[in-house]
């Protein structure tokens, strides 16, 4: 019905709406579907599940939306050259009954769980066309009023810079989960340094800390232990720090005493290995965490 009195109306902010809801509907099932399978218990190959469909949900909905807005973004710049004749009271009545629509919508989906980013990306979908409706409603006031039908066209490219700014953070986000990037918040040097900190702690090594999704941060990492050390009360103290201090508690810590750690031949028959810390894995990952002063 919108898209008929858009084309009747000669308005594109009536369009780029209307190709916005599109997309919000596309979200929003896309969202349910992702839902349903990412509760489906971890069986087989899939260790995880399918919890991260969530995430490429979400980067879906952050591609649609980029995608709309550059086609869009097309369009306002031919009209802004050559603006064509817009019915403006077609456009203030369509665009207040989107507004009403938009705000029950927003309502609904603020109650639901948007720590999960597939959630957040619907919501951000309905929240944007919201907006989007009420610059509409602006744009119509004003071709009404003074038949500036350009305002249209202005109203429209509001709309793309929302879907651009929604677009483009959905992607990081989502991208930072996918490239297993460490939580926002939480920086893996701080993380390491508190750790080897710990009383009998030698060293920490092969640190990581990801995001299985939404929610779900995770960290392991390899522990040498001093001689003589309690490899069980070591790492009881670890998991206390790491689900007090930092809220993770899927960790998996592996300990081992400093002495009895299998040492890499190729670092021990090095001459630049003399005198210093022989490294426990030949093919770490990141850096390696000391109590002593240390590049990270």
């Amino acid at each position: 019905m919108e898209t008929a009195i858009a084309f009747i109306s000669g308005s594109l902010a009536l369009l780029s709406d209307a190709v916005h809801m599109l997309t919000d509907a596309f979200s929003i099932i896309l969202a349910l579907v992702a839902m349903r399978l990412a509760a489906r218990p971890a069986k087989g190959t899939y260790t995880f599940g399918l919890k991260r469909v969530e995430i490429l949900s979400a980067q879906a909905n952050g591609l649609t939306l980029l995608l709309a807005a550059v086609w869009l973004a097309y369009e306002a710049v031919v009209r802004l050259l050559h603006p064509p004749e817009v019915t403006g009271w077609m456009v203030l009545a369509t665009a207040l009954t989107g507004v009403a629509v938009n705000l029950a919508a927003t309502w609904c989906l603020s109650k639901a769980n948007r720590s999960s980013l597939n959630v957040e990306g619907a919501y951000q979908h309905i929240l944007n066309d919201l907006f989007a409706f009420i610059g509409t409603a602006i744009a119509g006031v004003v071709v009404m009023t003074t038949g500036f039908a350009r305002a249209d066209t202005i109203a429209t490219l509001f709309v793309v810079v929302l879907m651009v700014k929604a677009g483009c953070g959905l992607l990081r986000d989502s991208g930072r989960i996918l490239l297993e990037a460490a939580p926002a918040g939480l920086d893996p040097d701080a993380i390491g340094d508190r750790l080897a900190a710990a009383p009998a702690v030698a060293e920490v090594h092969d640190l990581h800390i990801w995001t299985i999704t939404s929610g779900e941060p995770a960290l392991s990492a390899h522990v040498l232990v001093h001689p003589g050390g309690d490899c069980h009360a070591v790492r009881r103290d670890l998991d206390q720090v790491l689900a007090e201090s930092y809220g993770l508690t899927h960790t998996t810590l592996q300990i081992d005493h400093e002495d009895d750690a299998p040492h890499s031949a190729a670092a021990s028959a090095s001459p630049a290995a003399v005198g210093a810390p022989t490294p426990h894995c030949a093919n770490g990952h990141g850096p390696t965490h000391r109590r002593e002063p240390h590049a990270h």
